[in-house]
């Protein structure tokens, strides 16, 4: 029973997330930097969420960062993403493996 109350507020909550700007904003928002802040939000967002996973997720800074390094210099050059995906996986992965070697 308690699995349907958590699934009933969590519907709610989301369903009330998504209703209140429809809610609130009723006609179109003339501001120029408010568009652009509103356009922009979705990527900050995800950025501030996306960084941190990045650097704890290898368990040693110089990896993520080797990682990273690629996957912008790809991103760069507007390769697509599943390829900058693997391609930094990949890179974070040799360096890895080639870190204790060096060391």
């Amino acid at each position: 029973m308690s699995l349907v109350i958590y699934i009933a507020v969590m519907a709610g909550v989301t369903y009330l997330i998504r209703m209140i700007p429809f809610a609130a904003f009723r006609r179109q928002i003339k501001s120029r930097f408010f568009r652009s802040f509103l356009y922009y939000v979705p990527y900050a967002v995800l950025t501030a969420m996306t960084i941190p996973a990045i650097f704890y997720s290898t368990g040693s800074m110089a990896t993520a960062a080797f990682g990273t390094a690629v996957a912008v210099v790809l991103a760069y050059f507007d390769m697509p993403l599943i390829a900058v995906a693997l391609a930094a996986s990949a890179a974070a992965f040799a360096a890895g493996l080639a870190i204790p070697f060096f060391s």
